[in-house]
């Protein structure tokens, strides 16, 4: 999955005054599940419909397997998009829908009905070929939209936020689906959402934005353990925030102690903000903890309870299958490899 296959060179958008995306820099590889996550108005759609073709940069350039296709019209690309209201013609049947773009290439008829069969079967809606579009679900609609744009066989399929209109259990039943379409086809998805479970559900990367600039690169795992900024951290899952000093590497001070972490080259006795995710924040008897603090609330979320913990002067979240009643006074421990230290102000993609 080394092979670069799309690349985004230098891309900035500008609409009017406002500037969309700056200086983007980015390449896909061959056959890689890619999510674009980020809050509305990130520049994440923007940067899908510059690689469809929708949108022209305002500077930069797109390549494909090395080749600029920055002004090539998106009827030329081997690229098709999902969009998120799927865009299917209700006039016509399911088959006529998924058959659209084979009957406007002008594909003989046998070789139609026996591509498009193939697509009912990967999308788990064979004898549906004569149902109309009104009379199907919208996770079934979402699954001839798929059909419809595989069937061209393109080499990377850009989806816009697909799953936005579906409810919760169909949603995540989905997410499972196209993570094995995309794998049992070996075909480029580029994936748009603001959903972080499901981009950190189904993807091989994931590129984080805010603001029109990619603030991390990475897998799943690498962007929520090792978020690069305090704004992935805080956008990526729950995070507890703090203030600190770094008074030498390897040892950081918040919340009135001192703590051993496994970061460096901060310089000595520096402001910097300290990020811990709350299921790495353990409980303990008040004499055992590093920390102290009183519980404010409790939650059960259903695999572990959410508490709200008052130490000194800030609320921690806590995350615990172990749950202690509200006004109980405890301790809490945390491990050097769980504490992430970074710059203070550091809000960018270098």
């Amino acid at each position: 999955m080394d092979e670069k296959l799309l690349e985004l060179v230098d891309v900035s958008k500008k609409f009017d005054i406002t500037e969309a995306l700056k200086d983007i820099n980015l390449y896909i590889r061959r056959n890689e599940f890619v999510t674009l996550l980020g809050p509305s108005g990130c520049g994440k759609t923007t940067i899908l419909r510059i690689i469809g073709g929708f949108e022209q940069p305002t500077t930069g350039k797109v390549l494909f397997e090395g080749q600029d296709i920055t002004s090539l019209p998106p009827y030329k690309r081997k690229v098709n998009t999902v969009f998120q209201r799927y865009a299917l013609f209700p006039h016509m049947d399911v088959f006529e829908n998924i058959a659209f773009g084979l009957n406007i290439k002008k594909i003989p008829n046998d070789e139609i009905e026996k591509k498009v069969k193939k697509m009912l079967e990967l999308v788990n809606l064979s004898g549906y070929e004569e149902r109309t579009i009104d009379s199907l679900s919208g996770g079934q609609q979402q699954r001839v939209a798929i059909a419809r744009a595989l069937v061209n066989e393109p080499d990377v399929l850009l989806l816009d936020e697909p799953l936005a209109a579906l409810d919760l259990k169909l949603r995540k039943g989905m997410q499972i689906e196209l993570k094995n379409m995309q794998q049992s086809l070996g075909i480029t998805f580029v994936y748009v959402t603001h959903d972080q479970e499901e981009a950190l559900t189904m993807s091989d990367t994931v590129v984080v934005m805010n603001d029109g600039v990619i603030q991390q690169i990475g897998s799943p795992e690498d962007i929520y353990n090792e978020p690069r900024n305090v704004f992935v951290a805080d956008f990526i899952g729950e995070s507890n925030i703090l203030d600190g000093i770094m008074i030498k590497d390897y040892l950081v001070e918040f919340g009135g102690q001192k703590f051993n972490c496994v970061d460096k080259g901060f310089g000595e006795n520096r402001p910097v903000d300290v990020v811990i995710r709350p299921e790495d924040v353990k409980i303990v008897g008040e004499e055992d903890g590093m920390l102290t603090g009183r519980v404010k609330s409790v939650i059960f979320k259903g695999v572990h309870y959410e508490m709200l913990v008052e130490s000194q002067d800030y609320t921690w979240m806590i995350h615990s299958t172990l749950m202690e009643p509200v006004g109980k006074m405890i301790g809490l421990n945390i491990l050097p490899d769980d504490i992430h230290i970074m710059a203070k102000g550091r809000r960018s993609h270098e």
